[in-house]
């Protein structure tokens, strides 16, 4: 028998609050135990690992402190696991378990500078970037080789809007490290100042440097991004393919997939894929494109939208804060006003490209184009080809009769991907 929409719906939103009432309960008690080796670390800076490797690493960690409870190490390399776990299965209740193992952490050692640096990668997992910058800097002044405080620092920067200084703590990770992590955010920074030849090439060293599949899915699914945001929907959907030849559960590359097959006019592929993808891993970002392309071909996506919301209120209990994803959704499926509000909440703290993109497009939406037009420019004054914020930028400029720039704008999204939609938008962000 076949279960009704509604009832997947049910089931989803159920089995995600399930997960968040779990809670802090696998965190072991206190009872005293001699000293011995430390813990296997769990690299923050790393590509995210699987969710079975981070299941593996949290029993050992979470045995150790049975037997070990006063090991702070410990107590920092488990709160780092469960924050990888967050990330790795979109489940956020692993955020208040790491909260509590961080928390353990530092009342034992408080200086330490691991233990800084899980409480960073926690802050940032939260999109709290400037305690996450505050954090990570006092872990690098404690030991300034600490390659996770960098990695911390370089995707906390950049969130923040401070592309220079992203780029000089990706520098110190290349001297300290020049391997995957550091690699993937060159690659990064790179291409958010329109150099994809080096963002490209930056892909391929960390290519080369992955050993483990987990490794090399991720650097695949990076360069098909790349090919896909460049209109190569072909050159994408081969990464994609390779990806997933490497790690066949790695759900981003088959996200990618799903994305390029809709791009390409392979939607009933599409819609395949993105039900399996959702299943798995409920992103806000999959659930969203996934209702996207449902509405596309003329099919109801309310159910994806229950899911959404759904996940949204999960993450507020269990302490992220996302107004970026609300200002997308709203100024391009609900209401303009309440994604103005959105976004300025998200500018407000994290004056990124992509911050000021939402709030010009939400301006836009709720008939503000004016007040939009400079959010615009400042979304693309980097260099970055991104072919949704420079259609916005034409959209808001001919929306304001000018005609010229918008001409220049339009042309400059068509060159950036030719395969761009505008009727697809979130096909266009990042995943």
């Amino acid at each position: 028998m076949k279960t009704s929409a509604k009832a997947r719906t049910a089931a989803a939103v159920l089995g995600l609050a399930a997960a968040l009432t779990l809670g802090a309960a696998l965190i072991p008690g206190d009872r005293p135990a001699p000293a011995t080796a430390a813990p296997a670390r769990v690299e923050l800076a790393g590509t995210p690992a699987s969710a079975v490797s981070l299941d593996g690493a949290i029993g050992a960690l979470t045995d150790r402190l049975r037997r070990l409870p006063a090991d702070h190490l410990a107590w920092a390399r488990l709160g780092a696991a469960y924050v990888q776990q967050a990330r790795v299965t979109a489940d956020p209740s692993s955020y208040p378990r790491a909260e509590e193992a961080l928390a353990r952490a530092s009342a034992l050692s408080p200086g330490d500078p691991e233990v800084l640096s899980g409480l960073a990668a926690l802050a940032a997992g939260r999109h709290e970037f400037a305690e996450a910058v505050r954090l990570a800097r006092s872990s690098v002044a404690a030991n300034p080789y600490g390659l996770d405080a960098h990695a911390v620092l370089a995707d906390a920067y950049t969130q923040l809007g401070r592309y220079g200084e992203a780029g000089r703590a990706v520098d110190r990770m290349m001297e300290l490290r020049p391997g995957v992590a550091a690699f993937t955010r060159a690659s990064y920074d790179a291409e958010l100042r329109g150099d994809r030849a080096t963002a490209r090439r930056m892909l391929e060293h960390a290519l080369s440097d992955a050993f483990s599949p987990a490794d090399v899915a991720y650097c695949r699914h990076y360069l098909g991004e790349l090919a896909l945001h460049s209109g190569d929907l072909r050159g994408a959907a081969e990464q994609y393919r390779l990806a997933l030849e490497a790690d066949p559960g790695f759900v981003p590359a088959l996200a990618g997939s799903a994305r390029a097959a809709a791009l390409d006019g392979r939607t009933a592929e599409a819609i395949d894929r993105y039900a399996t993808v959702v299943a798995r891993l409920p992103l806000a970002q999959y659930v969203i494109e996934y209702a996207e392309v449902l509405a596309a071909a003329g099919r109801d996506p309310s159910e994806q939208w229950a899911l959404l919301r759904a996940q949204r209120d999960l993450m507020r209990a269990a302490g992220v804060r996302d107004d970026l994803t609300w200002a997308e959704y709203e100024a391009d499926h609900g209401s303009p006003a309440l994604a103005v509000t959105h976004a300025r909440a998200e500018y407000a703290r994290n004056p990124n490209v992509v911050a000021a993109d939402a709030l010009a497009w939400a301006l836009h939406r709720d008939g503000r184009s004016r007040e939009a037009l400079p959010y615009a420019r400042r979304a693309t004054d980097t260099g970055w080809r991104n072919a949704l914020l420079l259609h916005h930028r034409a959209e808001i400029e001919r929306a304001l009769g000018l005609t010229g720039e918008a001409r220049r704008s339009a042309a400059r999204a068509r060159a950036a991907n030719p395969s761009f939609s505008p009727g697809l938008p979130a096909l266009a962000r990042l995943s």
